[in-house]
């Protein structure tokens, strides 16, 4: 058997014989010294592929898909009307209240709860608005929010005020 290959100064396709794998020759067509290849003939053992653990992952794949599939088609789409809803009617007095509810929230990392709140502030637009801004210009803060750091507290009157809008 013959070992082929090409000649990396001149690109000519070289036949050698098996002896000279892993010497240096020089290349007919060139006569530039190139290293013949050896050639290994060596079998790399592989594992016998197991068929059935082929079809466990294959029918384990289709039960995920099937599972995907029934879980994409339980959910409903909520059957909205398009009514305009009106926030219920809150006094000034318990808007600044829920402003309050809502920077404690976010400031005690409750934020589904917080969003939850923000939801029934944002309506209100500038009714919102001024009770932020009574609870944020206030020079005694509210007992509730008293230990938030006043950097975080006016972050967060921020963080609300472009909520509204």
């Amino acid at each position: 058997m013959s070992i082929i290959f090409h000649c990396e100064h001149c690109g000519k396709k070289i036949e050698a014989q098996d002896s000279a794998g892993g010497q240096w020759r020089k290349c007919p067509s060139c006569q530039n010294k190139i290293y013949v290849p050896r050639i290994v003939h060596d079998e790399i053992p592989l594992a016998p592929i197991d068929e059935t653990e082929d079809e466990k992952q294959k029918r384990l794949m289709a039960e995920t898909y099937k599972l995907t599939q029934s879980i994409l088609q339980e959910r409903e789409t909520p059957n909205f009307d398009l009514v305009t809803i009106t926030p219920a009617p809150l006094s000034n007095e318990e808007l600044t209240k829920t402003v309050i509810t809502y920077l404690r929230q976010m400031a005690d990392g409750s934020l589904d709860q917080a969003q939850k709140t923000a939801e029934i502030i944002i309506p209100f637009g500038r009714r919102a608005l001024e009770a932020l801004d009574k609870v944020g210009v206030s020079d005694i803060p509210e007992p509730e929010l008293a230990d938030i750091p006043q950097r975080v507290l006016a972050g967060l009157i921020r963080t609300l005020r472009t909520r509204i809008g």
